[in-house]
Order: C-alpha cells, then sequence, then structure tokens
C-alpha cells in the first residue's frame, strides 16, 4: 500500500503548525527579544490561535528551550565528534588550532541547516544573553555549560600553564567574536573597503581561529592566576 496515500492529514497539519509556531517565535524572539513577546504575538505571527500555540508548547519558556535544543542540539554534537578528533592530535600546538576549529567550525552553519542556525538564531542568542532574564539563563546553561566545560578542559591540557580561570575569560571572548562575526559580516567588508569579504565563512572561520589561539596562549597577567577576589582581598 502507498504510504502516502495512508499519511494522516490531521497529523500532517499538527506538524506544519508546529513548525509555523517555532518559526514564529524564532523571527520574534531574535529581532524583540524574549521579555517583549507574548504567545498572543507568536499566535498571530503563526497565524494561529493562542489555544494551538498552547496545546503544542505549554509556555513560552517550553517554546524557547525547543528552539534551543533544534538549533544547539546537533550544533553541540558536531562539536564533540570534532572536540574528540582534536584531543588524538600530537602535537599540543597543532592540537590547540583543531580544538577551537572544533568549536567555531559547527556555528558557521547555513541558515537552512538545524546544526548551528546561522544568523537568526546567533542574533537570538545575543539578544538572549543580553536581557539578564532568569529563564533564558538556565535554558542556555542547560543547552551549553557542558560543552563548554569539555572545550575549557580540553584547552587546559593543551596550555597547563594558564590557569582555568584565564582559559574561561578567554572562552568568553571567543563567543562575542563568533556572535559579532556571524551577525555583522558586512562590517568587515566595509571597514577593509573590500579588500576582505566578511561573508566568505571559510576566511572567518581561520581569522577567528588564529585570534583565538593567539589570545589563549598570552602570558597570563600577574597576580591574576587562581587568586579570586576574595583572597586577592585578603593578599592586600
Amino acid at each position: 500500500m502507498d504510504q502516502k496515500a495512508t499519511k494522516n492529514p490531521t497529523s500532517t497539519r499538527r506538524s506544519n503548525l508546529r513548525e509555523a509556531v517555532l518559526c514564529a517565535a524564532e523571527i520574534l524572539f531574535s529581532t524583540n527579544g524574549f521579555n517583549a513577546v507574548s504567545i498572543r504575538d507568536i499566535a498571530q505571527e503563526a497565524g494561529a490561535n493562542v489555544g494551538s500555540v498552547t496545546y503544542h508548547f505549554k509556555s513560552k519558556d517550553a517554546l524557547l528551550l525547543e528552539i534551543y535544543r533544534r538549533h544547539c542540539g546537533p550544533m553541540n554534537q558536531r562539536r564533540s565528534e570534532l572536540l574528540a578528533a582534536a584531543k588524538r592530535v600530537r602535537d599540543l600546538q597543532d592540537r590547540l588550532e583543531a580544538i577551537v576549529r572544533a568549536y567555531v567550525l559547527p556555528a558557521f552553519s547555513s541558515g537552512n541547516d538545524l546544526a548551528g542556525g546561522g544568523a537568526r538564531f546567533t542574533r537570538l542568542r545575543a539578544a538572549m544573553s543580553a536581557e539578564g532574564n532568569g529563564v533564558v539563563g538556565r535554558i542556555i546553561a542547560q543547552t551549553f555549560d557542558d560543552i563548554t566545560n569539555s572545550f575549557i578542559d580540553a584547552i587546559q591540557e593543551s596550555l597547563p600553564h594558564i590557569p582555568r580561570t584565564a582559559i574561561v575569560w578567554r572562552s568568553h571572548f571567543l563567543l562575542g567574536a563568533l556572535y559579532y562575526t556571524l551577525i555583522s559580516p558586512e562590517r568587515v567588508t566595509r571597514l577593509s573597503q573590500g579588500h576582505a569579504d566578511g561573508t566568505d565563512p571559510g576566511d572567518a572561520i581561520e581569522q577567528i581561529v588564529h585570534a583565538t589561539v593567539a589570545a589563549l596562549q598570552a602570558p597570563n597577567l600577574d597576580g591574576l592566576d587562581t587568586a579570586t577576589p576574595h583572597n586577592r582581598a585578603r593578599q592586600m
């Protein structure tokens, strides 16, 4: 029997509506932030009623979590695979470069690829991070903390003389570079007067990797090794 003929039209409509709601929420969250968007706004953008939205997603929080899962699950899986390969590189310098590239590369997936999500999802992530909402913070931590700690551990194994606190800071700067490069590639083209193409993902990846490796290898600031602010105050 033809499987297409037996496909449940009700199930198809529900699936299409669910996708429309997710797409609408992602557009609105990336444009307006999380706090300013209501379930009613999302329903209107998706061409649905409020009841349909709450049927598929119990709350706005659940919608945001699903958006993060859809994009970041595949991206984090790819990062884990590349990290495992990078850690097998024997030369420490080459290993460090491979580790950083393993983190950067999956973020440059196309906008049509769920693994990374492209510029729109990157704008959403930047907007979410800037709001300081507690719910959003928990979703971000739940999505990224485990994989990020794996990369920080791998970097410290390659740079044992650099304190973990310094590596955390420098990894934090890498995230900012990724956000800005994905959101505003045209700025690179404009400021370089056309000599660099900000929309070239290959060049962007290599530039970020090169700059990040150099930053990670920079000498640690004197007096800022493993001391916390509290401990430094006691030492004064």
